[in-house]
């Protein structure tokens, strides 16, 4: 049975989203009590699908850290993952590996036009930025973007292709192609979080020299 985000508890959405959390932050993102959140992160943790740890935090009580559980990350869709990682490797094994990085290619292509013509009229890098920020959003990436001293960071919580890119990283870096090209010349993107690295996101620092 298939689930839109929305369904989703918001405690999930919240550590999704912000990445471990200690109990207070929880209850004011939530604006819950700290009993209510208590509550929601026991149920979810006797579902398996939330965790907590211990940190030391100076001389003070320790403080309880939230995080999501491999469960908990797998209840985000990963769009048509099965069928999507069955042709991949179908592709590699019948036609070989040339002919799966021409599929990469042409999907490249074909993503490059789509935002390009999206981002049509937008000459500022931040309107950019926001703007491919919000079409990411749209296409289930859980995208934002923050405004930096230097430039700007796009920030992606959610990868619902993951699945694919495990299979065949080309795809990771054919994303990176498009922004670089949807971007323009003179823009410098940089990839400082990858959720295949092990981080709980992937996220592009994008900035001018």
């Amino acid at each position: 049975m298939s689930h839109n985000l929305e369904d989703y508890d918001s405690a999930l959405w919240l550590l999704k989203k912000k990445g471990p959390q200690i109990l207070a932050n929880v209850a004011s993102e939530l604006q819950i009590t700290t009993e209510g959140a208590r509550f929601k992160l026991q149920k979810l943790a006797t579902e398996g699908l939330v965790t907590s740890t211990t940190k030391a935090k100076g001389r003070g009580r320790p403080q309880q850290i939230w995080t999501l559980t491999t469960a908990g990350h797998a209840r985000f869709p990963d769009t048509h993952a099965d069928l999507t990682v069955k042709l991949i490797q179908l592709i590699r094994t019948s036609l070989g590996e040339q002919a799966l990085q021409t599929v990469i290619d042409e999907n490249e292509k074909s993503g490059t036009l789509k935002y390009m013509d999206l981002l049509d009229g937008y000459s500022d890098l931040e309107n950019k930025v926001n703007k491919l920020a919000k079409i990411r959003n749209k296409e289930g990436y859980m995208a934002e973007y923050q405004k930096l001293e230097n430039g700007y960071l796009l920030i992606e919580n959610h990868c619902p292709i993951c699945a694919a890119a495990q299979t065949c990283q080309g795809f990771c870096q054919s994303e990176l192609n498009t922004f670089q090209k949807v971007l323009g010349e003179g823009v410098n993107i940089e990839r400082v979080d990858h959720i295949l690295a092990g981080a709980r996101r992937c996220a592009y620092k994008i900035f001018v020299n």
